[in-house]
């Protein structure tokens, strides 16, 4: 059974909550569903939830607006980001010229130190997925993917995807809770992991491609047609 990403967020943090802690709580409640699109980010009710300063609050709101999950809307204030259609598209073309960049960057043979810390990250995210724990297959992914795209040597396109990567978490909270997603992406980081081990760079580029395809085309079901 997978754990309830909706209705609840994510515990309230001990009195003194850094900006950074906020930020990564309302990252994940975000990615998880338990904020929506649209939804406003109050900072009297933060304060609350967090035992936080005002000061401490309005600094993780910019460091959201900052990376791509929150906006500032006139005469509302922050709220959850949403994307339009073409936004959509826009974004996934960026991340699909990025992470397949990369994955042509990456040295194959991959150095044994680099390809096992692959396996022990994803022998984790194999874990969190038979568990139905969303919060470590969300955490754990990032791990896997970071780890992934940071063996293409250059520092600045990993950097830009990790930039592209969180502006997409608003997309994902449809597909992360879908049994069905799990499984794929879980599948999918072994078939990349086969593809490094077999030095087959077209399959470890394909597979990047097709990996983010899923959340975009859940998240396009979910909005009106115009």
């Amino acid at each position: 059974m997978l754990r309830p990403a909706a209705k609840s967020k994510s515990s309230p943090k001990k009195t003194g909550s850094s900006a950074a802690s906020v930020v990564e709580s309302i990252e994940e409640d975000i990615v998880l569903g338990r904020l929506h699109p649209r939804e406003r980010l109050i900072e009297d009710e933060l304060m609350e939830r967090f035992g936080a300063k005002r000061h401490v609050i309005r600094q993780a709101l910019l460091d959201l607006e900052r990376i791509g999950v929150v906006e500032r809307v006139p005469n509302r204030g922050a709220q959850v980001r949403s994307y339009s259609a073409l936004a959509v598209k826009h974004l996934y073309e960026m991340r699909d010229m990025l992470e397949t960049t990369a994955a042509n960057l990456i040295p194959l043979p991959l150095p044994t130190t680099a390809l096992d810390e692959l396996r022990k990250i994803q022998a984790k995210h194999n874990d969190a997925v038979r568990k139905g724990d969303l919060t470590r297959v969300f955490r754990e992914n990032i791990n896997f993917h970071w780890a992934l795209f940071a063996n293409c040597g250059n520092p600045y396109l990993t950097a830009a995807i990790n930039d592209f990567s969180h502006r997409a978490h608003v997309i994902r909270f449809h597909s992360i809770n879908q049994r069905s997603h799990m499984l794929r992406a879980r599948d999918q980081h072994r078939a990349m992991i086969a593809a490094i081990e077999a030095c087959d760079r077209p399959a470890l580029i394909e597979l990047c491609r097709k990996h983010i395809i899923p959340s975009k085309e859940a998240y396009l079901k979910l909005l009106p047609r115009e």
